[in-house]
């Protein structure tokens, strides 16, 4: 009993945030467009019992999403989604890890210190950190009239409303995510294997690529996880940074359940969306698992 009830507490609360409201979504996925109050016709009807479920077995249609794939908006939405959270996760990578090998590397003293710096950005409200980028990365902004009183550039660099915008907002909101698995990873490296590879006749940059990285490798696993799976439907950084001209399928659920109105359409682009979501979220649970494995 006393292990049942650890377990059913995790599992309770997925079925109340996560599963209920999913089977939600997907039975609006597989109903019809209505003008209406919500403004959709349900296929299935629960009141009418047994009888429901037969009418809607033999009505059932997927034509919500065959229309995804006729229409280029909706898989040009998502190959620009994964394009932008992959490039998006190899910056932060790129970013994160020098940071995070850095903090590994100093002085005891100094690393709740070093940590607190990176958790930092969380006390202030993500909308305010989005907004300020705009301020900073504007034709008048702040980015742009620094380089031109050092005189770098002639003109203001047009950098809002592009991808561009889009990367730095999500490498900048994300780079923690990536940073504190790396130096989870980092932390626990045994010095003397360096120490003993160079012994052996092994260069620093060699015995970084052949120990320090293996070594890291669930880190780095684990901060891309962190990383891609919430850019891959980010909402708020491509409104605010990238503008109309940046496709992602965050931006085209949000107006196809708020503009357009179509709850069906925008249901079925939330079902494919966490169908995508679904396989990194599995191969994360599984890194964490063999890392506990490793660990015992």
């Amino acid at each position: 009993m006393r292990k049942f009830s650890l377990v059913s507490v995790p599992y309770f609360w997925l079925l109340i945030l996560f599963l209920v409201p999913f089977l939600i979504v997907l039975k609006i996925s597989l109903s019809d467009t209505a003008l209406a109050i919500p403004p959709y016709t349900p296929t299935l009807d629960l009141s009418e019992g047994w009888a429901g479920f037969k009418a809607f077995w033999s009505e059932l249609d997927f034509e919500n999403f065959v229309f995804l794939t006729e229409d280029a908006l909706y898989w040009k939405a998502y190959l620009s989604s994964l394009q932008i959270a992959a490039i998006s996760t190899t910056l932060a990578l790129l970013v994160g890890f020098p940071i995070a090998y850095g903090m590994a590397q100093a002085p005891d003293e100094w690393r709740p210190t070093l940590m607190m710096l990176v958790i930092l950005p969380f006390w202030t409200s993500f909308l305010i950190r989005v907004y300020s980028w705009i301020g900073i990365l504007s034709t008048e902004g702040f980015l742009n009239q620094f380089l031109l009183w050092l005189g770098v550039i002639d003109a203001p660099l047009i950098i809002m409303n592009t991808k561009i915008a889009v990367y730095i907002g999500i490498v900048y909101t994300y780079l923690p995510f990536m940073i504190l698995p790396i130096y989870s990873a980092l932390e626990k490296l045994d010095g003397s294997l360096l120490e003993a590879a160079e012994d052996l006749g092994c260069t620093r940059t060699k015995a970084f690529w052949l120990i320090t990285i293996p070594l890291s490798r669930p880190g780095i696993i684990a901060g891309c996880f962190l990383v891609f799976i919430p850019a891959l439907g980010e909402f708020v950084i491509p409104s605010l940074l990238g503008g109309s001209e940046t496709l992602m399928i965050g931006k085209v659920l949000w107006e196809e359940f708020f503009n357009n109105r179509d709850w069906p359409v925008a249901s079925a682009v939330a079902v494919v969306l966490l169908a995508i979501l679904i396989i990194p979220i599995i191969l994360f649970q599984r890194n964490e698992q063999k890392q506990r494995e490793a660990g015992k």
